[in-house]
């Protein structure tokens, strides 16, 4: 695949603009630059690889020194990646393909990743049956095994938030007893699963304060997972992280 030639004048269509659509990986470099040389057919044949998903392009550095200027190039090669009209990710060097190779995929979205996105929007509509189907079908990935092991914990919650256990039995249970652990993580697991995150977060938090190791830690497990999914309640999630690190000292 020959690398097209990108100028200042037509860098904003050719890279900003078309990296909104795939991305664009930018090859700063000049005639006079061995390692350049080197790199360039490497960048060339990785990018076939790629079957277009991959836009490539070149930047001659001395010519375009504006441009070299704005991306601070100080040494070639240099190699941009842009992704929705900004750069995402470079190397400097004539690095060899296997490492070429690894920096176009992590450009990519995973396999599993549209399959998970709509799983996920489907739980946050409260879609749970939905997102239970949908998640079934992603295939575990390491990029994407955080999202995947988040939205099942979301999903365990959402099932004993439904379960019929009784709040009130467990409220009592926990007023008797305190130290009744198993109860208390019951009702955290009810109180989560109607998406009160904040009164789940304050039962998990107590028993943390009472018994940090029990169970090996699950209650701080639960805990860091309701972060996550309470993760654009930045003010909650902010305020027990302190609390909970509070509680650790």
């Amino acid at each position: 695949m020959a690398r097209m030639d990108v100028t200042t004048q037509t860098f904003e269509r050719e890279v900003i603009e078309a990296s909104k659509t795939q991305p664009v990986v930018v090859d700063f470099w000049a005639p006079w630059c061995g390692p350049c040389r080197t790199l360039g057919p490497v960048l060339d044949d990785v990018a076939t690889s790629f079957g277009g998903r991959v836009k490539l392009v070149k930047i001659n550095s001395d010519e375009n020194q504006d441009l070299s200027t704005a991306f601070n190039i100080r040494s070639i090669p240099n190699v941009i990646a842009f992704k929705d009209g900004r750069a995402v990710a470079q190397f400097m060097g004539a690095l060899p393909e296997t490492q070429v190779r690894t920096f176009f995929a992590k450009l990519l979205p995973a396999e599993g990743e549209e399959a998970l996105r709509a799983a996920e929007a489907a739980f946050a509509a409260n879609r749970v049956d939905e997102a239970a189907e949908l998640l079934a079908g992603v295939p575990r990935e390491l990029a994407l095994a955080e999202r995947i092991t988040t939205l099942e914990e979301g999903l365990a919650f959402a099932k004993a938030g439904a379960s019929g256990v009784s709040e009130a039995e467990l409220r009592e249970n926990v007023g008797i007893d305190p130290l009744d652990h198993d109860s208390r993580l019951a009702l955290a697991t009810l109180l989560a699963g109607q998406r009160r995150y904040r009164e789940a977060m304050e039962e998990l938090l107590e028993i943390i304060r009472l018994a940090r190791h029990w169970q090996d830690g699950a209650a701080r497990s639960k805990l860091l997972a309701l972060f996550t999914l309470a993760g654009n309640d930045t003010a909650l999630v902010a305020e027990y992280r302190r609390k909970l690190a509070n509680a650790l000292h």
